[in-house]
């Protein structure tokens, strides 16, 4: 995938210049490729004046954030407690069934990337699902075949 630079001398210069603003600008890098890649990461820092390790803390240890390409729908599976007892690891079962990758991991095609989560603050609801952040809950198994299905 080839990044363009300019997009994220767009975005650094969005937030003036401000180190401070790592997280956002990362963020809003992130929005742009749905994911950070090292290029970018090494863009934003030279143009920051920071060291990328810095850039790779942050992106290390926020979730939020991925170092690998995602597909184009993000898909994450709850399991927490709530959602752990009312089924959510049969949901995550089937998820991975119906796309054929792991969780974690990221359809061939592109089209999807699974992840697992630990609450998405949705208990009432659970088993719980998001899909590009549209919350799909009371959940069974069989669910998950049509709600995929809905996601070109």
């Amino acid at each position: 995938m080839k990044i363009e630079l300019a997009k994220v001398d767009e975005v650094v210069d969005k937030y003036k210049g401000d180190e401070g603003m790592l997280i956002q600008i990362l963020q809003d890098v992130q929005n742009e490729y749905r994911w950070l890649p090292k290029d970018a990461i090494v863009r934003v820092c030279k143009k920051l004046g920071i060291p990328i390790s810095r850039a790779y803390r942050i992106a290390t240890f926020y979730t939020a954030f991925s170092l690998e390409p995602r597909g184009k729908h993000l898909v994450n599976v709850c399991l927490g407690t709530a959602c752990h007892v009312r089924g959510g690891p049969r949901i995550l079962d089937k998820t991975v069934q119906v796309l054929g990758v792991a969780a974690g991991h990221t359809t061939p095609d592109m089209k999807f990337t699974v992840e697992r989560v630990n609450c998405l603050g949705c208990c009432a609801l659970g088993p719980v699902i998001t899909v590009d952040g549209e919350v799909h809950g009371r959940l069974v198994a069989k669910d998950v075949d049509e709600i995929l299905a809905n996601y070109d």
